[in-house]
């Protein structure tokens, strides 16, 4: 009869176990969904904006940054993300991550991706990366704070 309780404790255990676990995984599912749907109104937002002013000046958006070095901040996955932009002629030709102490190094390490794709495009309106969504939203914002900046 001994026997037979522990083996009802262990069953018992090895179910709280595997419930447990599945509640974590759909947690992370579904922050995950909601760190790509946030990403997806933040990059309408910039497309919106970015329409808006190339609308209403006529020229695109390089064309109004000032050269010199600028800088950015914004919430990461795991806290602030600060970047220096580069502007030469008018145009990006640099990205670099100052800080980012509090982030996931996983996670910045693909977000780290964005940096060349903002660069190319000449614009943050740009899609997020992959796995590191909330990372490359924070670099993503930093660099449109810092363009702000650099705007004429």
């Amino acid at each position: 009869m001994k026997t037979f309780g522990i083996k009802v404790i262990n069953m018992i255990a090895i179910i709280g176990l595997l419930l447990g676990y599945n509640m974590v995984l759909e947690n992370r599912e579904r922050d995950d969904q909601i760190a790509k749907l946030k990403a997806e109104v933040e990059g309408l937002k910039l497309a919106q904006q970015s329409a808006i002013s190339e609308n209403s000046e006529g020229t695109s958006e390089n064309d109004s940054y000032a050269d010199g070095t600028y800088s950015g901040e914004a919430e990461g996955f795991g806290g602030l993300i600060s970047v220096e932009v580069e502007i030469e002629d008018g145009m990006i030709t640099n990205i670099e991550i100052v800080s980012a102490e509090s982030e996931d190094g996983a996670y910045l390490t693909m977000a780290k991706d964005i940096i060349p794709e903002i660069i190319d495009n000449q614009s943050t309106d740009v899609d997020t990366i992959s796995g590191a969504t909330f990372s490359s939203t924070g670099i993503r914002n930093a660099v449109t704070q810092a363009l702000e900046k650099a705007e004429k």
